[in-house]
């Protein structure tokens, strides 16, 4: 048997899965203070008599990295960059205590500049002056070669609490993203750390021997004891909980738009043949980029509990949420009091969210029924406006999926689902308002849940080969090896492909039905003269996401 969780801003849903299905569900309000305690009550929630010793798998995701972002809790972290000629890195600085050294590669890795060994002590003096315990290590290219950052790492060792290397989140370049990569992973390290040792001990406590993972931003998972070298990739894992729970219901050879519809938020999504589509450059939250494998998603302050208010006779909805509905003793109507008005929800004082929605219409001229219509008919609209800006938004780039990019594809949706509390009052209203077939998925008040359950582990590795130079690299994983002139692509994707599935075991994967697939596969050749003096390759590949099979349920 299998727990998912989906810890959510507003609520957390619970599954208990066997061979037959959905065997057990719960809700429990999200303690933003205190999520280990709101993980707890959701697994006593859904174990009731069960034998703690039959589950076989736990998954969970979690809000809490997105919220550090957003709510500025991050551990505060030192950074010490290098980069050489061209870009300032003071473009991109970042953090409290921030600071540029002397020293460069260029773009294939060789030494331009040597690192000034002296500015990094002074560095760490002055960030250690600040009583700051993390830091974050990046130099341009470290992709290319991580001898700069290991050096600084080296000096770093028995100073600080954390240290955290840019070269060893990412395979991809992109000097600015690795910058604020490695910033988040490093501040976000400490309240991750303590999360999953409390997870760890609460689970042993009640019998839970069985793996605990956690749901990345791509949409896969890795092991809490993995997630704790990359905390960072568990951002935004809650839209990714949505994604791979609406895959099992898509239709084949559409375009499908994906519509989570929670308490405070709404987050949306798009499969395109049952595939999600991919944020090409990675994960962005609370306006910090990084290099983090993300689903494109996006989340609009849109949901069950948002505030209504009037602006002169103009209706406003959201994003702020002052607290539950009036209906269940909360200060401001909210769109679940127009359900509650109508009779779509069942739940709490209906008398409350009369006396709320009846002062609404009033100040708008309309029936108590009329306006809880008008609320409902209105947050759909608001929705499938904020659903079609971010396919335009896809539309203006490349469109890639987990898979592939698709060179001149246009996203043209066909069909909606909808999950979340409300999702079977609004998905016919959805479908009137977007002008397309619309439909809950099964179980929508906890399919995230389901979603987070079933996904698969997933990891990627970047194998880059030199061979004028003589090696052979994978950044992420710290290998380095030579690589004799005949080194050739064949070489690097068999590389690639063993190193990939090692590390998906190392995370926890599952070790049958371990798809692997080749991303990107690059090769450049380098001339003198007119002879060719060695290759440069570039492969790419990953564990293929998706969702695992468990008797029945997919």
């Amino acid at each position: 048997m299998i727990i998912g969780l989906d810890v959510g801003g507003t609520h957390t849903d619970v599954v208990l899965l066997g061979p037959e299905g959905v065997l057990a569900r719960t809700k429990e309000v999200t303690d933003q203070e205190n999520l280990v305690d709101t993980v707890l009550r959701g697994v006593d929630g859904v174990l009731g008599d069960i034998d703690p010793g039959k589950i076989t798998r736990v998954v969970l995701s979690t809000t809490l990295t997105t919220n550090s972002v957003i709510r500025n809790t991050l551990t505060p972290v030192g950074m010490v960059v290098a980069a050489g000629p061209g870009m300032d890195p003071e473009l991109h600085a970042i953090g409290p205590s921030f600071h540029v050294v002397k020293g460069a590669l260029d773009h294939r890795g060789a030494e331009i500049a040597a690192l000034d060994k002296e500015a990094v002590k002074k560095a760490f003096a002055l960030i250690r002056e600040k009583g700051i315990r993390a830091i974050g290590l990046v130099t341009k290219f470290s992709v290319r070669n991580p001898s700069h950052e290991e050096v600084i790492e080296k000096a770093a060792k028995g100073l600080f609490d954390t240290v955290f290397c840019g070269h060893r989140l990412s395979g991809v370049l992109n000097f600015p993203r690795r910058i604020a990569s490695c910033w988040l992973n490093a501040g976000v390290h400490d309240a991750f750390s303590s999360f999953s040792k409390a997870v760890k001990e609460a689970f042993q406590a009640r019998g839970i021997i069985a793996p605990v993972h956690v749901l990345k931003a791509d949409g896969g998972t890795f092991s809490l004891d993995a997630a704790l070298e990359c905390p960072g990739e568990t951002v935004l894992s809650g839209p990714s909980a949505s994604v791979m729970g609406a895959i099992p219901h898509a239709p084949s050879a559409k375009d499908v738009l994906v519509l989570d519809i929670g308490g405070t938020t709404t987050d949306m999504a798009v499969l395109i043949d049952k595939v999600p589509v991919l944020e090409p450059l990675g994960a962005e939250v609370g306006g910090v980029k990084t290099l983090f494998r993300a689903l494109k998603s996006v989340s609009i302050g849109l949901g069950g509990d948002s505030e209504l208010k009037l602006k002169g006779k103009e209706l406003l909805i959201g994003p702020d949420r002052k607290g539950p509905a009036l209906c269940l003793g909360g200060p401001v109507p909210t769109p679940t009091d127009a359900m509650a008005v109508l009779g779509f929800f069942e739940g709490g004082d209906r008398a409350a969210a009369l006396k709320g929605m009846e002062t609404l219409g009033r100040d708008l001229g309309m029936e108590t029924e009329a306006v809880s219509r008008f609320v409902l008919k209105s947050l759909c609209e608001k929705i499938r406006d904020a659903a079609f800006s971010m396919v335009d938004g896809i539309n203006a780039r490349p469109v890639y999926t987990l898979h592939e990019m698709l060179e001149g594809y246009v996203v043209k949706p066909e069909a909606l689902l909808v999950m979340g509390g409300p999702a079977a009052v609004l998905a016919p209203g959805l479908g009137e308002a977007c002008g397309l077939e619309s439909s809950a998925v099964p179980d929508w008040g906890v399919a995230n849940a389901i979603g987070a359950a079933l996904a698969r582990t997933t990891c990627a590795v970047t194998v880059l080969a030199d061979t004028q130079r003589g090696f052979v690299r994978a950044p992420e994983e710290g290998y380095s090896a030579e690589a004799p002139i005949a080194f050739n692509m064949d070489d690097a994707i068999a590389l690639a492909k063993k190193l990939v599935r090692e590390k998906a075991l190392r995370l926890g994967a599952d070790v049958k039905g371990l798809e692997v697939e080749v991303l990107e596969a690059q090769e450049f050749s380098m001339m003198r003269g007119y002879r060719r003096a060695g290759r440069n390759i570039r492969v790419r590949a990953q564990v293929k996401p998706g969702l695992i099979r468990n008797g029945g349920i997919v």
